[in-house]
């Protein structure tokens, strides 16, 4: 099986939907290849027009649900055996009918109109437990078959490569385990146990009005028979609707949760006014699709009912007529009136059915699509291991691109000591995240290689590379959870004192005392940290986690100077004796760098200590001054 113990997380909603807490991850990378919206053309484009197989979709969900099938064939036979039990009833009645219907020219058999009831009585109660039965184990199945499905989504999204969440939007992502997901269990829970009554009851109706009657039966049946070609096609319009309906829905959920997630920024621009029109275009989409396929599934129920109305017609005259010349009772009449409604009761039902089957083959169509998608290499046949590391990195004609057509690292090399503290300094764009990224192996190079004690990073397992590192990014992430659970993270046995001294380090533990619980205040959505504090709290993090390579993604770029200080020099101790590197834009906080790669479009060219760099005068030099020139 494929590594799932440490999979790659670059965000917080990946981290809220994936992320075990035992993986290293101490911030956050938001400098992503591509848009979140996955293309130029926004949420919108995600939707796919193309209506979908309403058979593959089913049949995948009863490959899926296999597990439960001897559950769900106890519910069948429940099911079954409640309708038979039930069609039993009307020939019940009928004995009745015709019992008080001789006793109007004499006189009435209460006797044997008493013992018919109590059978008759005795019967529905048996129906109903066996109902009640299939019901509560359809409702168990349906949860336990959900439960399967957002477990499945949570070990896929661990095993899948970040290309795939730097392309798609995380709110369709959230869409798919959570609407999608409620409408399958939805379905399972009513429609399936619906449709199986439904069928055993059409069924069983139609075998008992051939016995009673058969001219009464191809009456019935005749008049209905249009209400299956009408459903027929409406079933086959409105699939597609159904698709779009489920597709829109997921893009109208990334839309809304990007638009919160950056809602300051929205306010900040006056963009209140283009998401608005953009959340509009997309609601009136979804609108669209919904009103489409809820119109046509819609048709079904008013259908059936007339359908249903005309049967009895059909029955009372055909059935008048038969009574006057003596073919039949009265008592068939209403026990064939009964039936007719059991045999018309079923087909709103189905339709009913369908029309929900209909949207829950959409919602799987895409649950499917997501746990089909391609995962990581699995690297279950890894043996080799890192356990005690100097530090020595080395990288060796690195070439990669997010894209193949488009290199942004071409033919790196660099070969750095253990214990050194090595600055990537370069322009935006120039690839110094992206070096981090291929450092932990959140992406494979396209060509060359990166060693770690001269062993290739690629020939060791994910796990162990992530456990060789511990990062702090430029965008906080904390979890919703006490300052100690966010500060001890995926460390374990660290005490009092290590959490205490690490936080005296940057600053923080004064203010963590303000809180009003200390160290076990919950941080959560309503937490008003500003983001230096953020920050702070994610370099004790780093501290504490003690991992022998260190990476600093502008890690002091949310908080003021004179914390600044404070948290440059509590990173100094954190980077001595390890090799450490850092990204920086400020380039006076790495001066007392051992190394500087200077970066500029994928390559190095430049390298050395600060002071050579400035001697040298050349690309570096030029940062460097331009920064004072335009501080000054």
């Amino acid at each position: 099986m494929p590594d799932t113990k440490k999979a790659p997380v670059v965000n917080q909603e990946n981290a809220a939907v994936g992320a075990k807490k035992k993986e290293k991850f101490i911030g956050m990378d938001s400098k992503r290849p591509t848009g979140r919206r996955g293309g130029p053309g926004g949420h919108g484009a995600m939707v796919s027009e193309k209506p979908k197989n309403f058979k593959e979709s089913w049949g995948k969900m009863i490959r899926y649900a296999h597990p439960e099938m001897p559950a769900i064939i106890i519910a069948m036979l429940c099911a079954i055996i409640g309708t038979v039990i039930a069609l039993v009833g009307p020939g019940e009645i009928q004995k009745i009918t015709d019992l008080i219907t001789q006793g109007l020219t004499g006189k009435i058999d209460l006797d044997a109109v008493t013992a018919t009831a109590t059978f008759l009585m005795i019967l529905y109660g048996i129906s109903w437990i066996m109902n009640f039965t299939q019901s509560f184990i359809m409702a168990t199945v349906s949860q336990k078959v959900s439960k399967r499905f957002r477990t499945d989504i949570t070990n896929k999204t661990n095993r899948m490569p970040l290309k795939y969440f730097d392309s798609t939007p995380f709110g369709d992502i959230l869409s798919r385990i959570t609407n999608d997901i409620d409408t399958i269990g939805q379905t399972l829970n009513m429609s399936i146990a619906q449709m199986i009554t439904s069928i055993a009851l059409f069924a069983g109706s139609v075998i008992m009005m051939f016995v009673t009657n058969y001219i009464l039966a191809l009456t019935a049946i005749g008049a209905s028979l249009i209400g299956f070609i009408l459903m027929s096609v409406i079933m086959s319009k409105s699939q597609k609707h159904f698709n779009r309906q489920q597709r829109h829905l997921g893009a109208i959920n990334g839309h809304v949760e990007e638009i919160y997630t950056g809602h300051n920024i929205v306010k900040a621009y006056n963009a209140e006014k283009s998401t608005k029109e953009e959340f509009s275009r997309i609601n009136r989409h979804l609108r669209d699709s919904v009103f489409k396929a809820t119109a046509l599934s819609g048709l079904m129920q008013p259908l059936m009912t007339f359908i249903g109305n005309l049967g009895f017609v059909a029955v009372f005259i055909v059935g008048a007529l038969l009574a006057r010349d003596n073919i039949i009772t009265y008592g068939v009449i209403i026990q064939f009136t009964i039936y007719v409604r059991l045999f018309t009761q079923p087909l709103s039902q189905l339709a009913q059915s369908l029309s929900s089957m209909q949207s829950t083959a959409a919602a799987a169509e895409r649950v499917f699509e997501y746990l089909d998608e391609e995962e990581m290499q699995n690297e279950s046949g890894k043996t080799r291991r890192l356990n005690e590391v100097k530090g020595d990195v080395r990288f060796d004609h690195v070439h990669f691109g997010y894209n193949p057509d488009r290199i942004i690292i071409k033919d790196f090399s660099a070969d750095i000591k253990a214990g050194q503290k090595v600055a990537i300094v370069g322009p935006t764009g120039a690839g110094k995240t992206t070096l981090v990224n291929l450092l932990m192996r959140f992406y494979e190079v396209n060509s060359g290689r990166i060693y770690i004690d001269g062993v290739p990073v690629d020939e060791l397992t994910r796990e162990n590379v992530h456990d060789l590192f511990c990062m702090v990014l430029q965008d906080t992430w904390l979890f919703e959870g006490t300052v100690r659970e966010n500060l001890v993270f995926s460390k374990e046995n660290v005490s009092e004192d290590e959490l205490t001294k690490a936080c005296k380090a940057v600053g923080v533990h004064h203010f963590i005392r303000t809180l009003p619980h200390g160290y076990d205040t919950v941080l959560d959505d309503k937490s008003s940290l500003s983001a230096g504090q953020k920050q702070q709290l994610t370099i004790a993090r780093a501290i504490i986690e003690n991992s022998p390579l260190l990476i600093l993604d502008e890690a002091t770029s949310s908080v003021d100077t004179r914390t600044e200080r404070i948290i440059q020099k509590a990173m100094d101790g954190l980077t001595e004796g390890r090799t450490s590197f850092v990204i920086a834009h400020r380039l006076s906080t790495i001066k007392n760098s051992d190394l500087i790669l200077v970066l500029k479009d994928g390559d190095i060219v430049a390298s050395g200590t600060h002071d050579e760099l400035l001697r040298e005068g050349g690309f570096y030099a030029e940062l460097y001054n331009s920064q004072f020139e335009q501080s000054a």
